[in-house]
């Protein structure tokens, strides 16, 4: 039987602009991204469903004409292609999942 995967996202060393990659399988990716206070994830998008989990910290996540306040335990999906940005109200701890991955369209 295979040991779980586990992570402290508050202890990792994921340094800033430089995201963690915790997990690739066949089906889904985990990212762990640590965002200084005031900095800015700018508007972006991906090809999959992603899944964006707030570990520490507050952001701001803008989609469409909407801004949330999120903080510890906040989780938010957005559907492929869907355009977002997040900034750090504070130092942030985030994981972001991507599922499928990669992304139906873009496998081989």
């Amino acid at each position: 039987m295979r040991a779980v995967d586990t992570w402290d996202i508050g202890t990792l060393d994921v340094r800033p602009h430089m995201p963690q990659v915790l997990c690739t399988d066949a089906d889904s990716r985990a990212i762990a991204i640590n965002l200084p206070r005031g900095e800015l994830m700018q508007e972006h998008e991906v090809h999959e469903n992603s899944y964006l989990f707030v570990a520490d910290g507050e952001v701001e996540i803008s989609h469409a004409d909407e801004t949330a306040v999120a903080g510890v335990g906040f989780v938010a999906h957005f559907a492929p292609h869907e355009r977002r940005e997040v900034r750090a109200r504070s130092d942030a701890r985030l994981v972001m999942v991507l599922a499928p991955y990669p992304a139906l369209t873009r496998r081989s």
